[in-house]
């Protein structure tokens, strides 16, 4: 597919309009991580429960993503990204509300949940679109988003948690996701304008039939899809106690261990997935394997480093850790839907994120509620530690699908 009509200059306008929706997508997720130690007393709530809010807004994120997708196949793809941006900030926005479970499950998990779980899938396959030659570098770019609003809201939310309320920090972030929302439907282009589709493989709308029966005969997407489940449940996890881990293993301010938590963790991140999309985007044109490749040792050299976080009695060493964790965590990152589009051709490529999002999040959607289980009884670090194998085990998945099926599932472009 080629672009027609359209400046140049577009392709990357589009990659800065995603990169600020993206920022708050992951923003707002991150900031009720950091403020659980202020939300359980005021609202008496206990860490199942608490974890369970996370769990029901990851389980509900996993069960509409196909759907998600599929709309994002046959409805302009601006549209979804607008509309998913204002849902979600005006969930955000309205958790500050919440005065007990109840409120919060509306607001966050469902009101919040719902609303995420609409742009990716349709932003990520925008990115398609626009960038062939640059997709992985692209890709890598808007994924930055995802670290730098992790790390800021961490620290921002804390911050404004800690002196003004917990309450505070959703209704800012909320009110900045509206407003947002408003520039990128004034400067979002439909895509459909602009794009010469190859009659023979495109359809305005393809039948839910065969989008499935084309997904699932590839049994690399299907690897793929389970180890990035493997990876999201390590990511949740993660995000949603390393905060209070810190908080209470080291007597952390809530805004030192929300900044500390994603901050060398995501810097890193951010070297590993701009590193890890130019060298793929270099070499992909003579070993097409290399994508995949790449997210196999990102997965398996990763593992190593967040058993030692765990682990350690040392707050510098988990740092370093945490740094560790994080730059092979953006390696993998950098070719996470790059390495699969290799595999899917691109009028089923927004359907097919659907697909690999919905595995992902409906196995990591367990994790908060897991681990909140495994703080009452063995305590955080052991169960931060046993993280570490899953991250082996979607390696090995990688492994299987990059050695005994990506030949035969390969498309060329």
């Amino acid at each position: 597919m080629k672009t027609k009509g359209i400046s140049k200059w577009y392709k990357w306008e589009l990659i800065i309009l995603l990169w600020f929706a993206f920022f708050f997508n992951q923003g707002d997720r991150q900031i009720f991580n950091v403020v659980i130690p202020l939300i359980k007393p005021d609202l008496g709530l206990s860490d199942v429960q608490l974890g369970l809010v996370a769990t029901i807004f990851t389980f509900l994120y996993g069960l509409l993503v196909p759907l998600a997708g599929y709309t994002g196949d046959i409805v302009p793809k601006n549209r979804i990204v607008f509309g998913s941006l204002l849902i979600f900030s005006a969930g955000t926005l309205l958790t500050g509300l919440s005065s007990g479970l109840v409120m919060l499950i509306v607001f966050r998990s469902i009101a919040t949940g719902a609303g995420e779980a609409f742009y990716y899938p349709a932003a990520n396959s925008l990115i398609g679109v626009y960038h062939h030659k640059t997709r992985a570098q692209a890709m890598s770019i808007h994924q930055t988003a995802n670290y730098i609003g992790i790390v800021m809201s961490g620290f921002i939310g804390g911050y404004i948690g800690e002196n003004y309320g917990w309450r505070s920090a959703f209704y800012v972030f909320g009110a900045l996701g509206i407003m947002l929302a408003v520039i990128v439907f004034i400067r979002l282009k439909d895509e459909k304008q602009h794009i010469n589709p190859n009659p023979s493989k495109v359809s305005a709308n393809i039948p839910v039939k065969q989008i499935i029966r084309h997904i699932f005969k590839k049994p690399t997407l299907i690897l793929l899809s389970f180890a990035f489940g493997g990876m999201v449940f390590v990511h949740i996890g993660y995000l949603t106690w390393i905060p209070t881990f810190l908080h209470e293993k080291y007597d952390l301010s809530l805004a030192n261990s929300g900044f500390s938590s994603v901050f060398y963790h995501h810097l890193l991140a951010f070297v590993g997935v701009i590193l890890g999309g130019r060298l793929s985007d270099r070499l992909s044109v003579k070993r097409k394997k290399i994508r995949m490749e790449i997210e196999f040792l990102g997965l398996l050299l990763g593992a190593p480093f967040i058993y030692w976080m765990a682990q350690t009695d040392s707050l510098m060493v988990a740092y370093i850790a945490l740094a560790g964790f994080g730059f092979f965590r953006g390696i993998y990152d950098s070719n996470l839907f790059a390495a699969p589009f290799d595999v899917i051709e691109p009028q089923y490529r927004s359907s097919a994120t659907g697909v690999m999002l919905s595995f992902a999040f409906i196995i990591g959607a367990l994790a908060p509620v897991v681990l909140g289980w495994m703080k009452q009884g063995i305590g955080l670090s052991y169960g931060i530690a046993s993280l570490s194998s899953v991250y082996v085990i979607s390696a090995i998945l990688v492994f299987i699908a990059t050695r005994f099926f990506f030949e035969k599932d390969f498309v060329p472009e």
